[in-house]
Formats: structure tokens, C-alpha cells, sequence
């Protein structure tokens, strides 16, 4: 029943936008034997089988998911749906001209397996397993439909929808699928109202850009672009066209925008950028990202102010334990469905609770066993002790002497240190200055995200350079922060500035009394002594 392969999941909505203009705009049909069916059931999964005629299907019936076992049975319309969440209405396979195609054999092979028994799994052996190798027993073979080498080693591999459709096309010269309303006149479901196009788009582009969200969409592109072929020879409103040429579009936005950032996002895989974000964002992420993998510097100092501890290190050669998975230490909450605990398949045997489950597996919040264990291997281990390094107060200069790779340089090695605070929930102030009393302030604490931090870099003065409003600024903010006690200050310039004797004086007796340190960083020319720094380093 369930035919979706078990990766991170994402709401998508290309099925339900189908459904839209199949009921709405398309023809409806009524299969014939061998035809291959489907229905909606959820958003992510769909019930398949084989129409065998006489009003009925062949399809795989679950008798425990518990336990795993399933049975071949015959159902009507109305039990094959009743289940289906997105419409009871049922999809049929249809040749190029609209007209149901189904086969003797694949129909045979289907009602000779009424009655068989085996095991069911969730992602192999599935029902699109089933009505797959039913598919397979046609003796016809539509070359040109498909691609050349494609096996029916189908029972062996996870099977699923798209899957099923290509060996349907390869097999039955399937190249549509149109609706079948089989519903009587008294009982038919309204016609599907249109989506919220808008909101759709929204949605899709306020969506972390993971990988996993990324190999799903470009699968869903695809679909898309084969829809649109599907329907290109039909009588569908130009208004419907357009929006689902926009729908598409935006999908292709966010897929090329991540081609074009992903060396950057590589350097931070838990930052959760989304397209508006990265949008918004008007930084040549090519560049920064270069900076960040390449510039040994920044990676040091990076690493330096990051560090959730200053530690004394004493090495010795020991046994080392390191992590595996050979052992089942207890449960967690993931969408690992290979690893459900019983008490959660239970859910799936009642139609009141199928939902929950639907719900917890997108919410990745389903308990599941945890693999966990140690192996001791020889190494050199590293005794610490441990003293807790607080939050960091950043002052960037964006006089006009930093325009250009100085400050390329300066808002990569910022976002690098942010980058690490965040993951260690510590926060980060900053500062950015010009000349006398230009200063604009941001402080990451938490729910602000690196997306804004870059945002906030946009900004800036182009003028002249001032070191002491901002120094001034930074002691008084780990003077009234109750949680900024020991915070560092680091001061990101070109070095064209130097302070007062008597401001340098007042500065290290703020930076005595508070214990804090200031690192200066140089982000054009050579090392140069100052009066106020505790390390200097050039970028």
C-alpha cells in the first residue's frame, strides 16, 4: 500500500495540482481489463493495483503491518479509496490519445495471484511491487516509451509510483493517466477546488535547502515537465497553462540557485538557508565561498574564536572508543521507518490513526530504534580540562579603504565565526562602524539566523574610520550583558586607525576588569603593531 522510498520527506504539491486540472479540465475514462490503477491516498503515498473487470482490482491488502503480512484480494472502486485523503477518484493508464489501455496477460497474472500470501514491507514488496511484476507478465514490449536496458527485477528493489508509470509505459503503452470517477451521480466528491498558487510558491521557496529537500524537488521538476508534456496536446485553459509553466519555473529557480550556491552552503550544512533567504541575500556567494574553503586564516581564526572550550591538552596512546552501530541502545524520534518501533506500525491498521502516523513520519517524529555502540581502536587520546569561553563581540569596519576583497574577506571570516557560535549556542554582537559615531548593531542570539546576519553585512558606511566609538560600544555591551562576561571583542579592519594613549589606557583597564582579550584582524596589508590588541593576525 505504502510506495514511496523511505528518504527525508517534503510536503510536495505537484500531486495535488495535478489532481486539480485532471478533475477539472481533463477527460475522464473507465478502464478496461489489465489497466493499471492508482489512488491518492496522502501526500506522499499513493494505493495501486490491477483492474481485472467486472468493476474489480486486484491489489495487495495488509492484514497486520505488525507483522508484516499482506494478501492478494479483489476490491470495488469505493474499498480500493477508502483510504484516500486527496480525492477518491482513480487514476487509469492511457495511451497518447487519451484512450485506456490495459492487457490480457497483465490481467491474468493479476487474478492468478488473488489468494497468495506473503510478506509486505513499506519500501520493498510493496503494492506498486505487485502491480509492477502483474505489469511485467505482458508479452508486449514498447521500446521507444522507455529506456532501453530496463529490467523487471522489480520484486528485489524498492518500488514506486514513478517506477510502476515507466514500466506501465514500457509494457502497455501507457502514455497518460486520466481519472476514473466511478462514483454514482448521488455520491459523486465535489469537483477539486483550485489551490493557492501563490502560497504554493511560498512555500517552496521559504524551504531549507538540504539535500535531501533538493533531490526531491528536482524529482518533482521533472514530473512537472513530464505533466506538462502529457497534457500538451489537450484542451486546458491558458490561464491553468501559465500557472503551471510558473509552478515549474520556481522549481527550476530554486534548483539552479542551489547549483550556483552550493559550494557555499557545503561550508554550512546546518545554516537551514532557504531561497527567499539566499535571494535576499545580494553577496556573491561564489566568492565568499572560496573565501571560506580556501583561505587557511580565516579557518584558524575561525576555529580559535569558535572553540567551546580553551583547554590544557596532555596526549597519550590509549584505547580510543569511536562510535558505531552495532547495537540497539534504545529509541529516538526520526523518520527511519526501517527501524519503527511496533506501538507506531499499530497506528497504521486504524483509519482514525493512519493520519497521525502520515503526520509524524513528515515531522520526522516517529519513535524508532537507536543503533548505537562503541569499538576501542589504538590511538592518541587527548586528556582537557575544560574552561567555558563565552560570547564574541565583533566590530567590522566598512570604511571606504575596506571596500572590495578586504571586506570579502572580512564578512567571510564574520559569517565562518558565526557559523560555529551558532552551532554551540553562543551569541554573537556585532558591530559595524565607520568614522566618529557611525555604528549599526545586530546581535545573533538565536532565533536570528545567519541568513540575517548576512543581510545585515550589506550594510555599511564608505567613509572614514574611527576605532574608538566602536571599542567604546563593545565594552559597554559585555559591561551590561549579564551573559557577556569574559565575551572577546574582535576588531575587523584594514589597520589605518590606532587610538589615544588615553583611550588605549581606559581600554585595557576595561579589558583587565572584565577579562576579556581583543583580536585584531587585518584584512589588507602587512602585520603592524598596535596599542590596544592582544593578537594580531592577516587575513
Amino acid at each position: 500500500m505504502l510506495g514511496f522510498l523511505a528518504t527525508k520527506l517534503f510536503q510536495p504539491f505537484l500531486k495535488p495540482l495535478k489532481y486539480f486540472v485532471d478533475d477539472n479540465f481533463r477527460s475522464k475514462v473507465e478502464p478496461v481489463e489489465g489497466s493499471v490503477l492508482y489512488s491518492n491516498l496522502y501526500a506522499v503515498v499513493e494505493h495501486s493495483g490491477i483492474y481485472v473487470g467486472g468493476g474489480q482490482i486486484s491489489n495487495i491488502i495488509v492484514d497486520s503491518l505488525l507483522k508484516g503480512e499482506s494478501t492478494v484480494r479483489l476490491s470495488n472502486a469505493r474499498d480500493f479509496t477508502d483510504r484516500s485523503l486527496l480525492g477518491k477518484k482513480i487514476y487509469v493508464s492511457c495511451d497518447k490519445n487519451g484512450k485506456p489501455v490495459g492487457d490480457f496477460d497483465v490481467c491474468g497474472g493479476a487474478m492468478n495471484h488473488v489468494g497468495d500470501r506473503g510478506f509486505y514491507g513499506l519500501v520493498f514488496k510493496n503494492c506498486h511491487s505487485f502491480s509492477q511484476k502483474c505489469v511485467n507478465y505482458s508479452q508486449e514490449s514498447y521500446w521507444l516509451n522507455s529506456i532501453v536496458g530496463f529490467t523487471d527485477l522489480v520484486t528485489e528493489l524498492p518500488t514506486n509510483l514513478l517506477l510502476l508509470k515507466k514500466t506501465a509505459n514500457h509494457k502497455i503503452n501507457a502514455r497518460k493517466w486520466l481519472l476514473w470517477d466511478w462514483q454514482e451521480d448521488n455520491q459523486k466528491e465535489p469537483k477539486q477546488p483550485e489551490p493557492d498558487w501563490q502560497d504554493i510558491e511560498r512555500q517552496y521557496k521559504h524551504q531549507p535547502l538540504t539535500p535531501e529537500y533538493i533531490e526531491q524537488l528536482q524529482q518533482e521538476l521533472e514530473q512537472t515537465k513530464e505533466y506538462q508534456q502529457e497534457i500538451s496536446d489537450e484542451n486546458i485553459p491558458k490561464d491553468i497553462l501559465n500557472k503551471l509553466q510558473g509552478f515549474q519555473q520556481n522549481l527550476q529557480n530554486i534548483s539552479d540557485k542551489y547549483e550556483q550556491v552550493k559550494g557555499f552552503l557545503a561550508t554550512c550544512p546546518d545554516a537551514q538557508f532557504s531561497y527567499q533567504q539566499l535571494q535576499d541575500c545580494k553577496i556573491d556567494f561564489t566568492a565568499l565561498a572560496k573565501q571560506l574553503q580556501n583561505n587557511s586564516v580565516i579557518k584558524d581564526l575561525a576555529r580559535k574564536m569558535g572553540r567551546n572550550y580553551i583547554s590544557e591538552e596532555k596526549k597519550k596512546q590509549n584505547k580510543i572508543p569511536t562510535a558505531s552501530k552495532s547495537e540497539v541502545h534504545g529509541t529516538h524520534r526520526s523518520d527511519d521507518v526501517m527501524r519503527l518501533l511496533p506501538s507506531e506500525l499499530i497506528n497504521l491498521e486504524d483509519e482514525t490513526l493512519e493520519t497521525l502516523f502520515y503526520a509524524r513520519l513528515l515531522e520526522q517524529n516517529l519513535l524508532t530504534y537507536e543503533l548505537q555502540g562503541i569499538t576501542f581502536i589504538n590511538g592518541e587520546e587527548i586528556e582537557q580540562q575544560h574552561k567555558r569561553t563565552d560570547p564574541v563581540v565583533a566590530c567590522l569596519d566598512t570604511s571606504g579603504s575596506m571596500q572590495g576583497e578586504p571586506l570579502l574577506k572580512a564578512k567571510a571570516l564574520l559569517f565562518a565565526i558565526a557559523n560555529i557560535l551558532k552551532q554551540e549556542q553562543r551569541s554573537l554582537h556585532v558591530i559595524l562602524f565607520g568614522s566618529s559615531g557611525e555604528l549599526k548593531e545586530f546581535q545573533m542570539l538565536g532565533a536570528e539566523s545567519l541568513a540575517d546576519l548576512l543581510q545585515f553585512l550589506q550594510q555599511g558606511f564608505n567613509g572614514g574610520t574611527d576605532f574608538e566609538t566602536p571599542l567604546k560600544r563593545a565594552v559597554d555591551i559585555i559591561k551590561a550583558e549579564k551573559n557577556y562576561q569574559k565575551a572577546d571583542i574582535l576588531m575587523i579592519s584594514d589597520g589605518d586607525c590606532n587610538l589615544s594613549d588615553y583611550f588605549s589606557a581606559q581600554l585595557q583597564g576595561s579589558k583587565d576588569q572584565l577579562n576579556c582579550m581583543v583580536y585584531s584582524v587585518l584584512c589588507a596589508g602587512q602585520r603592524v603593531k598596535d596599542n590596544f590588541s592582544d593578537e594580531i593576525f592577516v587575513l
